[in-house]
């Protein structure tokens, strides 16, 4: 088998930097934009908190609600 393999200096959670991303905490799940990584701490624009995912070959979540501000 052949694979096509592009090397990158980026991985983990900083190649998806400007993506919409979910992330699974330990008590709520969160998604939005991820527009900042740090050692500590992740940046969030657009940001929902996920109460249900419904399938997860969905598109869309069944029932994500905005959050007022930005985390």
């Amino acid at each position: 088998m052949k694979r096509i393999i592009e090397d990158t200096d980026t991985n983990g959670l900083d190649a998806l930097v400007g993506k919409v991303v979910l992330l699974l905490c330990a008590n709520y799940f969160y998604t939005g934009k991820l527009m900042g990584v740090s050692d500590t701490f992740v940046e969030l624009t657009d940001t929902s908190i996920v109460y249900e995912t419904g399938e997860w070959s969905s598109r869309t979540y069944k029932d994500a609600q905005k959050l007022p501000v930005d985390v």
